[in-house]
């Protein structure tokens, strides 16, 4: 297993690298890393360039394969990787998609302003815990029939709109409208529906959140203003997946994958990253089931938006306005177009960062580009950001999604006391509703790196450029 060590890094520009693909004889492309000086030292701490330089030899792999500054080890592919496949000749990989199939973050924004609720945000903190369920196999109020499931994984947040749980307002402000064309839930085994079956609108566990969160910090007006957001307005960020359903359906063909990479006698550097021809029906299974399950995160996401703005009613006894800034999504396969080339585009641990004028953009967003919501560590800052007309030369249209581990959970309970992180929050002023402690510890500050750092190297880079800084009032997690 060869490593790359700093030496093997050739340094592009002040925050973009390259490992050409004359360092490993199996490498068809060269791996880029988009990181400051800082982030590079702390690479060499985990398996993530290793991962990276074997997303270069998969076949159809096109120009580079790349990580963002938010990177570290995931399964297969490291998380904060992109990589994109010729549609002909290329892959569907289910190991670099991830199990937390659209994992994404959604922001709200409230008519209200810091000091007119601040007295207010430790009622919210726990209505909204309340109203969201959350926690390890947690199921919500909501147990689905089968022809609601299927509903939902062929319509995403439509089908939800149409039954009066979303405004038509929020599927402009979400990726892609909150439904992705051609899934087909007869893709979706019949265990993955049972696992999803009273899943939606729940936030489960992990690092999965639902903050309420203000805004600290103002650096474009003109466009800050657009999207709704002023100094000292009070937000909702959520975070969190496709819950069970997606990990069923990606341990489903990741079992497809594995078996058909054995009868095709092929040999991967690493299993993990086990594949199908796009041109191949197993690949066709696997795009229309993972498209499925993205919706069934959308409708996820959607469901948790009416819970807390139910959650605003019965804490201020009236209807409040939750106006939605974006949803957007990562641990996705989408098709785009680059270089006047149809490619297969696989995120995962990475988000979209379409740039003004693109045709997938609707509204108010072809105007100013698409938010880019990246969420720090808890108890840390989360950045609002526009994507750039760069990222398309750069990264593919893509940005990071948060701030990236420094500290796997085990350590991370080893080291931390839940009860403890709590203790420190509330000191800061922050409110913090959590049904397990250890699962607190899991996802303190000191585990990530620091996300200012991280959008500091996106914004210097030019793929997205930062907006609004928005900082922690209320943490509620399972």
């Amino acid at each position: 297993m060869k490593i790359p060590t700093k030496n093997d890094l050739k340094k592009i520009s002040d925050y973009l690298w390259q490992i050409d693909k004359s360092f490993r004889e199996d490498m068809r492309v060269p791996a880029r890393i988009i990181a400051s000086e800082k982030i590079i030292d702390e690479l060499f701490k985990d398996k993530s360039l290793w991962q990276l330089i074997n997303l270069t030899t998969l076949p159809g792999v096109y120009k580079f394969a790349l990580v963002m500054p938010d990177v570290h080890e995931g399964y297969g592919s490291p998380v904060g990787g992109v990589v994109a496949f010729d549609l002909k000749e290329g892959i569907v990989s289910p190991g670099i998609c991830g199990y937390d199939i659209n994992c994404g973050v959604r922001l709200l924004i409230s008519p209200f302003f810091y000091e007119e609720i601040e007295d207010k945000i430790p009622k919210l903190t726990e209505q909204i815990f309340k109203e969201v369920p959350s926690g390890l196999g947690r199921g919500g109020f909501w147990k689905l029939k089968k022809e609601e499931m299927d509903s939902i994984l062929n319509e995403g947040s439509y089908w939800l709109y149409k039954n009066g749980y979303a405004e038509k307002e929020d599927l402009e402000a979400t990726e892609s409208l909150g439904k992705l064309e051609g899934a087909d839930s007869d893709r979706v085994s019949k265990q993955a529906k049972d696992r999803g079956r009273d899943q939606l609108g729940t936030i489960g566990s992990g690092n999965h959140f639902v903050e309420i969160q203000r805004v600290a910090e103002v650096f474009e007006e003109e466009n800050a203003k657009i999207l709704g957001l002023e100094k000292n307005k009070i937000c909702v960020l959520i975070h969190c997946g496709s819950r069970g359903l997606g990990h069923q359906v990606a341990t489903d063909y990741i079992r497809e994958a594995l078996r058909y990479l054995e009868k095709q006698k092929i040999y991967l550097v690493d299993r993990e990253l086990a594949y199908f021809p796009i041109s191949h029906q197993l690949g066709r299974d696997y795009l229309s089931a993972m498209k499925a399950s993205a919706n069934f995160a959308f409708a996820n996401r959607q469901l948790i938006t009416f819970e807390i703005r139910r959650a605003f009613k019965k804490v201020f006894g009236k209807d409040i306005i939750l106006k939605q800034v974006y949803d957007v999504a990562h641990n996705i396969i989408k098709i785009e177009k680059y270089d006047g080339k149809e490619l297969i585009i696989h995120r995962k641990g990475a988000t979209r960062a379409f740039w003004k004028g693109h045709k997938d953009l609707s509204g108010k967003y072809k105007e100013i580009g698409q938010p880019t919501l990246i969420p720090g560590s808890m108890g840390t800052s989360s950045y609002v950001l526009l994507g750039q007309k760069l990222a398309e030369e750069i990264s593919f249209g893509s940005a990071p999604h948060g701030a990236g581990r420094v500290m796997s959970r085990a350590e991370a309970k080893r080291k931390i006391r839940g009860n403890e992180l709590k203790k420190e929050l509330e000191k800061r002023g922050i409110s913090v509703a959590a049904g397990s402690m250890s699962g607190l510890a899991e996802e303190a500050p000191n585990a990530y790196k620091d996300v200012s750092e991280v959008v500091e190297v996106v914004d210097q880079i030019g793929i997205a450029r930062k907006i609004v800084k928005l900082i922690p009032l209320g943490v509620i997690k399972g």
